[in-house]
């Protein structure tokens, strides 16, 4: 009789980490999406080196936060909207719920008007570029075909790699980069403030913590494996932010010292030029569509699950429209919407892109203080609830979005014509 072949430990922890991964790495290539690539190309072309600090910060503040998320969803099994619904009623629930609905509807306006932008790189108009990506879109995830394409938008995003290549091509000052990294430097004038905020609200997306928790919680994942699931959120996280600064540093070492702010698509392609040449429109037009698409195929759809969720509404793409109205109608809704705001005539595309996610961070303080009452419960995570350092951590990044977010009002206030 035959052995049955056994894999050695380390293959098997390997096959294991392989099974869990995914959402980690998924929400951090969304991230780097077209309001992500907006955002940092925009700080780097402008503030050269100065947003690397906030970046570095934001990794933090982001591995911490999607970590407690994922663990919820392990420990519980269910939805953040869920576990709110249940811990702190109908009244905030239904806020924090409508804050979601505006702050990812603004997400989605960016990633149609990245589908967009990118397009007329090749003078293709937005008004046949957007409805087209709304309607495949919508019938890929209609359909539960999105799987099928996951990893080919996944790979498309990975052009974001060009970005490292064009920074070593480059040869920047890493003096200067090092010094951008770990000396903070601000501003006090609103359009830097925006910038911030943006960065921030690009980063720590609202969208990603609940797509983060119920993704974890419908794998079904046990205790025993969560340390793996663990390595995918913060090597995602991560890695995702690792791109992000090559983005401001390719920027930087480009377009800032030819003294080229970037305010269209066309300005932020010209930063890998140094690699694609003439290419460089249709390479970054590529990685643009690409991660347009893949936050587009999961963004609406996480959303609209959060809210019936929340609120009870029958949901899932199992279902048919007369079974689930509220699920297909708020899909189609946020769609819909964002299609209409991009076909407005002589709105620009790239400043929709990154002002779209101080949305983001306006909301965020109100998610993150509820995720820390939730996941500092023993009642309802046990031996698994926050350490002390998680708490202070947590904590003092929803205290340090709330300053920033005060001060771009005061300076605002005191400076009305800016």
């Amino acid at each position: 009789m035959r052995k049955k072949f056994k894999a050695p430990l380390w293959l098997q922890k390997i096959g294991v980490y392989l099974a869990v991964l995914g959402p980690g790495l998924i929400t951090a290539s969304a991230d780097n999406d077209a309001p992500g690539i907006a955002t940092y190309s925009m700080a780097g072309s402008i503030y050269n080196y100065k947003f690397l600090f906030i970046i570095m910060a934001v990794t933090v503040g982001e591995v911490v936060i999607q970590e407690i998320a994922a663990r919820m969803g392990v420990v519980t099994g269910k939805g953040t909207a869920d576990l709110i619904r249940e811990r702190f009623g109908v009244k905030i629930t239904a806020f924090t719920m409508f804050s979601l609905l505006l702050a990812n509807l603004g997400t989605t306006v960016a990633q149609i008007a990245g589908v967009a932008a990118s397009a007329e790189l090749f003078g293709i108009s937005r008004y046949i570029a957007a409805p087209l990506a709304a309607i495949l879109v919508g019938l890929t995830v209609l359909r539960g075909s999105y799987k099928h394409i996951e990893k080919i938008l996944l790979a498309l995003s990975l052009v974001a790699i060009s970005y490292i290549i064009t920074v070593f091509m480059m040869k920047p000052d890493w003096g200067e980069v090092l010094h951008g990294m770990f000396v903070p430097q601000f501003e006090l004038e609103p359009t830097f403030i925006l910038a911030v905020l943006a960065t921030i609200g690009t980063t720590i997306t609202p969208w990603g913590i609940f797509f983060m928790q119920s993704s974890v919680a419908d794998k079904g994942l046990a205790l025993k494996d969560y340390p793996y699931t663990k390595i995918d959120v913060t090597f995602g996280a991560a890695w995702g932010n690792v791109i992000s600064a090559f983005v401001v540093i390719s920027t930087a070492v480009t377009l800032y010292v030819a003294g080229i702010p970037v305010e269209t698509a066309e300005d932020a392609a010209l930063a890998q030029a140094p690699l694609a040449g003439n290419s460089a429109k249709m390479l970054f037009s590529a990685g643009l569509l690409g991660a347009s698409l893949l936050a587009l195929s999961v963004l609406p759809l996480s959303t609209t699950y959060a809210f019936c969720e929340a609120f009870g509404f029958e949901r899932g793409l199992n279902r048919r429209v007369r079974e689930a109205p509220a699920f297909y109608g708020i899909f189609a809704g946020i769609i819909g919407i964002s299609v209409l705001i991009v076909l407005i005539p002589g709105i620009p595309l790239f400043p929709i892109m990154w002002l779209s996610q101080t949305l983001n961070a306006f909301f965020l303080p109100v998610l993150l203080f509820l995720v820390l009452k939730l996941s500092s419960s023993e009642k309802l995570m046990g031996s698994w609830k926050n350490s002390r350092l998680q708490n202070i951590l947590a904590a003092g990044l929803t205290v340090f979005i709330s300053l920033i977010t005060l001060t771009l009002f005061v300076t605002m206030f005191w400076n009305p014509a800016l």
